[in-house]
């Protein structure tokens, strides 16, 4: 972690330009009508289900090595990231602990046509104005191609927070804490409320895109699923923080850099307005909504309930921070993948998924179970 403010800024202000979603799985050539091929399970959108920071087991202060066992990239003499990644490492980021990659056997294919940083205008077709990212197609014409090969059964969907600027919110917030001493939640606030009407319309609209290429592909609505999903928090509570406000503990070790009145707007005012209006879409276009607010209560980065991991506190499940820290200096991996999952959280939302894949109807919130790993994880109506 840093020791600098302004090195902090500088690496901070590489936030602005991720934050996304998953591995794309080859199709095979033939073709097959719905229910003639192999069953799939799909996962589209960005960073949050694309697999971003699945290197990762935990948060370590150890900059060599293994970083005590977090970093699922070190070879022993030095770091590969496709190891995690696959062919994806300089891009979309589809690591092999992705929500659908971690999900267990859900269908013969688990196919992850996620990618970090990926918006709206990404997942809708070409034909409709959609946009090509990262050297792929729009995620809708990938769709196309799987689902003439194979039976899909259900599409999990994350879309929408980078058309909202998750990032530069993030980005602000911290320098807000580091260079200025001031609060960041009324401006951003205003600039969310500004945006965010216009950016659920386009989430609207990506799932009319799924639905349009799946009849395309001569299935009926009764064939598949659609599952929306939300985002979980990566920050706690000021209450539930481990580290005090004052002073660089948050920045240089929590990995953490953000004032409590700004740390209790994000985890109780702007998670959660940005998931109920997620849900809204979902009840609009008909499709099951799973609700992550919560996913990561207590195993959020710096909170109280979990630890960094050292060389006498071992990466584990049940006691490691579940997302990503703010690694500012970028000493360690890319700025890119602060802020989300990593692999013991991306095991924690494949269960969730698992858990929606079981429950064929309603909408459910998934939570964690304190002191468990993903297998704690569980679901409630509404």
């Amino acid at each position: 972690m840093p020791s600098s403010p302004h090195r902090a800024l500088r690496a901070l202000l590489a936030l602005c330009t991720a934050a996304g979603i998953a591995a794309v799985a080859t199709a095979p050539a033939a073709h097959a009508s719905p229910g003639g091929g192999p069953s799939a399970v799909v996962a589209m959108g960005d960073s949050y289900i694309s697999g971003e920071a699945g290197r990762w087991f935990g948060n370590s202060l150890t900059n060599s090595g293994s970083r005590n066992g977090t970093d699922r990239a070190w070879t022993g003499s030095g770091y590969d990231p496709s190891r995690v990644y696959g062919a994806t490492a300089g891009g979309c980021h589809r690591s092999d602990t992705a929500e659908v990659r971690s999900a267990g056997a859900l269908a013969s294919s688990l196919v992850n046509l996620a990618c970090s940083g990926a918006t709206t205008k990404n997942v809708i077709r070409a034909s409709q104005g959609g946009q090509a990212y990262r050297g792929e197609a729009p995620q809708a014409d990938q769709l196309a191609a799987v689902a003439a090969a194979n039976d899909v059964k259900l599409i999990a969907l994350s879309i929408g927070g980078n058309d909202l600027g998750f990032a530069d919110i993030i980005t602000t917030c911290a320098t807000d804490y580091i260079v200025w001493y001031s609060y960041c939640h009324d401006d951003q606030q205003a600039l969310v409320d500004s945006r965010i009407n216009g950016v659920m319309a386009d989430v609207g609209r990506s799932i009319d895109e799924i639905r349009a290429v799946m009849t395309g592909a001569g299935y009926a609505a009764s064939d598949y699923r659609i599952v929306l999903q939300s985002y979980p928090s990566p920050i706690p509570r000021a209450a539930e923080n481990r580290y005090g406000e004052s002073g660089w503990s948050r920045t240089n070790t929590g990995g953490c850099p953000f004032w409590d009145k700004d740390s209790d707007w994000a985890r109780d005012s702007l998670v959660p307005q940005l998931a109920n209006r997620l849900k809204g879409v979902a009840a609009a276009k008909g499709v099951q909504f799973m609700d992550l607010r919560d996913a990561l209560q207590g195993r959020e980065v710096c909170a109280k309930s979990s630890k960094q991991v050292s060389s006498t506190v071992p990466a584990s499940a049940t006691t490691s921070e579940w997302a990503r820290w703010i690694d500012s200096q970028s000493t360690q991996g890319l700025v890119q993948e602060s802020m989300h999952p990593n692999a013991y959280g991306q095991q924690a939302l494949g269960r969730c998924l698992a858990l929606v894949h079981a429950a064929p109807t309603g909408n459910h919130s998934c939570r964690n179970t304190a002191g468990a790993g993903a297998s704690g994880m569980y679901l409630t109506a509404g």
